[in-house]
């Protein structure tokens, strides 16, 4: 991976290190992958894409990136034009594809994070189907996974987690998440030193969601200065082989 790629110690270089080491311990990219990153304007999203394109020089492959932005009827907020020239600066091509995710909702159904999420993921595997992708890169990171697996086991009572690389049955494409094993304050740090903060995007139905909620238990139940090495092991717990609960419904 070369040595001299991460000598320095700032956030940026310890979020591309952990980068290629998740892409290469999970075989996260191989040779001539067309990869579509989904982006939303937000620190997460937008440090995965700065990262796959910065990391180019420390793999030993080549890929393709393109970067897809969905836009809903209820969030404007994203600063597009900031979003393309940022990818255009990192020479990711980027296309913008409406959802109307609110009217799409039946008669007494209420909007919420999981239907949106589902209309969104539905269009992101059938763009990149049409347009010859074979991977989706989506932003999610250590606290995202983590989180996800408590709610799926207090509220649901399932054992179930994002997965760092899903294949589809379905469609001829696979999920990847580089930043597995980044906690969110590493992205922040990142995205703070990249500035990359100042383009993002709020949603207005995730202000009070149960994730934060669930965020400040895990935060009560495994807080401490190793936190984020505990996060770790519970991410490598969910995929240990033996029973591997890295998977989604």
């Amino acid at each position: 991976m070369g040595g001299r790629f991460f000598r320095k110690t700032g956030a940026g270089e310890q979020v591309k290190k952990l980068v290629v080491k998740t892409i290469m311990e999970r075989s996260l990219i191989n040779e001539g992958d067309r990869i579509l990153i989904a982006v939303s304007g937000g620190k997460d999203s937008s440090v995965l894409a700065w990262a796959l394109s910065s990391i180019r020089p420390a793999l030993k492959f080549n890929y393709e990136l393109s970067a897809l932005h969905i836009s809903t009827d209820f969030c404007a907020c994203c600063k597009k034009s900031a979003l393309c020239k940022r990818l255009e600066e990192w020479e990711i091509p980027f296309n913008d594809l409406f959802v109307p995710v609110i009217g799409r909702l039946k008669e007494g159904e209420k909007m919420n994070c999981y239907w949106c999420s589902t209309q969104r993921r539905t269009e992101l595997l059938k763009y990149a189907a049409e347009n010859g992708f074979n991977k989706i890169a989506l932003g999610h990171h250590l606290d995202d996974i983590v989180e996800t697996f408590f709610m799926n086991m207090c509220a649901k009572g399932t054992l179930l987690a994002m997965p760092v690389l899903l294949k589809y049955r379905k469609y001829p494409v696979s999920l990847i998440r580089p930043l597995a094993l980044l906690e969110e304050k590493q992205v922040i740090a990142c995205a703070t030193e990249q500035n990359i903060l100042k383009n993002a995007c709020t949603c207005p139905y995730g202000q009070n969601s149960k994730r934060r909620d669930m965020r400040n238990r895990i935060a009560d139940f495994i807080g401490g200065k190793d936190s984020g090495d505990v996060k770790r092991r519970i991410l490598q717990a969910l995929g240990s082989g033996q029973i591997d609960y890295l998977t989604e419904e």
